[in-house]
């Protein structure tokens, strides 16, 4: 994480703490049990939901220290594979769960809820020195993206813009967002290009498209804020005209179509555990003052009312 995110999650983590302290209990009066817990809590996946479900865990660990809970970021791919070993209690996730991952925790007896926990706009960036690419089309970014493409320069992208070498920076194969990046651009998970950078780590591709004149990227629109000073981002025309990515258009949808949900999978058989219950009590309770705390988008008034539905549904399944 950069040193601006780290700063405003250590001070959404301190004022949680004192407010914990000053009530004898977690944010809204959940802290998950007042410090008597204690136990572990595993979560892996994606590195674009991990400052988000981090933040949880130091917020939650600050009112219970008796609880260990453990956040690593494996990339979505990687994490499921973990969860359906029956390695972690959750996986966050910024793509929804593949169908050969779901046999897989089938196989191994695993089941487990889908929770959205925030919204994401994925953001096209370029250099500052770009001014000619202020808008691109589905149909160019694919064009530059796709499996068979041989584009080189900006000036084989549409006819106007300057002779300048294309340099690209993306994400890598094991992670949520390459696999909902190919499939909105280029229309099935996976298929890319492979001549570009592919990095799970989102400040590679910030030194790189902001040192390449040239340099274009894709990552979640928070890492895109926290650069703003570097880089541009990039309106996308998906046929209605042109959109730029911002908190608004990510929850109303017509950011299309790199606008997406965030999730975590918690498993069934975890939440019978004490420890992890009160931690995703804790989460979802508080997921507003979460994601605005790590910098997220939050959901909006009916997405929040779906997700305490659905995690009530879920701990209903646990008790059962």
């Amino acid at each position: 994480m950069t040193n601006t995110r780290r700063a405003a999650i250590a001070a959404t983590i301190m004022t949680s703490a004192l407010v914990l302290a000053a009530c004898g209990g977690g944010s809204g009066g959940d802290s998950g049990g007042g410090g008597d817990l204690s136990g572990a809590v595993r979560i892996d996946g994606s590195s674009t939901v991990y400052p988000l479900t981090a933040l949880a865990a130091e917020d939650f660990m600050a009112a219970n220290p008796g609880v260990q809970v453990t956040v690593a970021s494996s990339g979505t791919g990687g994490g499921f594979e973990k969860f359906c070993r029956g390695e972690t209690d959750a996986n966050d996730a910024s793509r929804a769960i593949k169908d050969e991952e779901k046999a897989a925790c089938e196989a191994a007896g695993i089941t487990y809820g889908q929770l959205q926990v925030a919204v994401d706009a994925l953001t096209v960036v370029v250099n500052k020195e770009n001014t000619w690419a202020t808008c691109l089309t589905v149909e160019e970014l694919a064009k530059i993206w796709a499996p068979d493409s041989t584009v080189q320069n900006w000036s084989e992208v549409r006819a106007g813009f300057p002779d300048v070498p294309l340099a690209l920076f993306g994400a890598g194969t094991d992670s949520g967002t390459f696999d909902y990046f190919t499939d909105a651009v280029n229309g099935e998970e996976g298929a890319s290009r492979t001549d570009y950078t592919p990095t799970e780590d989102d400040n590679v591709t910030v030194q790189g498209v902001s040192g390449s004149p040239g340099g274009l990227g894709y990552f979640g629109f928070t890492y895109y804020e926290e650069n703003a000073d570097k880089l541009n981002a990039v309106a996308i025309d998906s046929g209605a005209g042109c959109v730029a990515p911002s908190v608004e258009t990510a929850q109303d949808g017509s950011y299309t179509p790199l606008s997406r949900p965030l999730f975590i999978y918690p498993s069934v058989a975890a939440l019978k555990q004490p420890q992890v219950k009160a931690f995703f009590d804790y989460y979802v309770a508080n997921d507003a003052a979460i994601a605005e705390g790590a910098l997220f988008i939050p959901l909006n008034e009916e997405q929040n009312a779906k997700l305490q539905s659905d995690y009530q549904a879920l701990v209903s399944q646990a008790g059962s």
